[in-house]
């Protein structure tokens, strides 16, 4: 735990009256001292002083009520022969060691953990799939244009927004001592995460706000909108987390287990810009769906069925594209509510698999992407055609040959210097 941990953790503390009068009592000389326990307190502000225990001794206390932990169970502290607690090393770092093996619901746990593995399993797939699409828009000078230099932005705040998460599910999520820790790669990492999120947001954001100017406005600048584009895709989200962090660091210092905690109104000041975007991505998708409806196929037989097909397809296109899904995820239920394991479902099916719905969406299956994709395809086949129809058929020490052209027959002349 670095110094400034520490003193976090101390003001924190500063704040526990069960923390002031913990220890304030004479101990008997050989037992283990009464004392605050401070390791749960900073993982799960569960305040607990433990009582003087004689030495050799077991004392128990019920698990905290936290998420993943069955209160119904007990804790457990040992003091030593020598009359001193036990302590543990984790990461050269000496902690009291409490044992709350027991508390842990296993199914639960086993859910979780579960779940954990197909979100990074999810995440892996579409950074797959997003690099390979990432390729093919900056491989094929055809692509160039608007529309695309904005799917290639969004499938790099993708990639890095999958690429970061991969990392926490993988280095932070399954250690229960990295957040303890609370090491500064673990703290930068979460700032990442939070950047590259709302960074990811920004460009759904731009896109919407791309398609709504094709619409609306009959001429664009593009040099001029891609520049614009590019200051809210990357920096306004600069701005918005730290705003965000500057707070957390400096006012309400919620900066312990890697920045996981935050019980203050802080986590306000990076969702409500999140729900902004989410809102003005749901107006850009209601107006298309509006000129669908009432401006295109004016001259159809049958203008409503058309529009409405048209704006079904349009709608299930352009919801994973502005990430309008996101709405329906607001608030995780209790781990009682009976929705509470089909919101993890729901959320696993949403969130690691967005990134590939995009890229099956608006690069696998765009018309743009199909034309040049078979135009390369053609174009290595008439040079392979064109190669393979060539035939030499000159000996090996004859200083002229014969080359067969479909059928033909043409010589070939070499100029020998003796």
């Amino acid at each position: 735990m670095d110094l400034n941990s520490l003193q976090d953790l101390q003001q924190h503390l500063n704040t526990s009256k069960v923390y002031f009068e913990c220890g304030s009592q004479n101990s008997t000389p050989g037992y283990c001292p009464e004392t605050f326990d401070t390791y749960l307190y900073y993982i799960a502000d569960f305040e607990i002083c433990w009582p003087e225990t004689p030495p050799g001794k077991m004392v128990n206390h019920s698990c905290p009520e936290v998420n993943g932990f069955d209160s119904s169970k007990f804790i457990y502290k040992e003091c030593l022969q020598n009359g001193s607690w036990f302590i543990k090393s984790i990461n050269g770092t000496l902690i009291p060691f409490v044992n709350y093996s027991q508390c842990f619901n296993m199914d639960e746990l086993e859910f979780l953990t579960f779940i954990n593995k197909l979100t990074v399993i999810g995440y892996a797939i579409s950074l797959a799939a997003l690099i390979i699409s990432l390729f093919i828009f900056l491989t094929f000078r055809t692509l160039k244009c608007t529309r695309i230099r904005i799917h290639t932005q969004l499938f790099i705040s993708f990639i890095l927004n999958n690429i970061v998460w991969i990392l926490w599910y993988e280095e932070v999520v399954p250690y229960a001592e990295v957040p303890f820790a609370n090491p500064l790669w673990c703290q930068f990492l979460h700032v990442f995460k939070e950047y590259f999120m709302v960074a990811n947001y920004m460009w759904m954001f731009c896109e919407g706000l791309h398609l709504h100017m094709a619409l609306v406005v009959v001429f664009v600048r593009e040099e001029r909108t891609m520049r614009w584009f590019f200051g809210l895709g990357w920096g306004v989200p600069v701005i918005i987390v730290l705003i965000h962090n500057l707070i957390r660091i400096f006012y309400t210092r919620d900066t312990r287990r890697c920045w996981l905690d935050e019980s203050s109104f802080s986590h306000w000041f990076l969702s409500i810009p999140v729900l902004i975007i989410l809102g003005v991505c749901t107006v850009f998708l209601i107006n298309v769906l509006r000129v669908i409806l009432t401006i295109m196929h004016p001259n159809s037989q049958n203008p409503a069925p058309v529009g409405i097909r048209r704006a079904t397809r349009a709608a299930l296109i352009l919801i994973p594209l502005f990430g309008i899904q996101y709405i329906l995820l607001p608030i995780i239920p209790e781990p009682q509510h009976p929705l509470y394991h089909f919101y993890f479902w729901l959320t696993l099916a949403m969130v690691p698999f967005q990134g590939l719905c995009c890229a099956c969406l608006f690069c696998f299956a765009n018309q743009d992407v199909i034309s040049a994709l078979k135009g390369c395809i053609m174009s290595i086949r008439q040079r392979n055609t064109r190669f393979s129809s060539y035939r030499y058929t000159g000996g090996a020490v004859d200083s002229a040959g014969v080359y067969v052209v479909n059928g033909l027959h043409r010589k070939s002349t070499v100029s020998t210097k003796i």
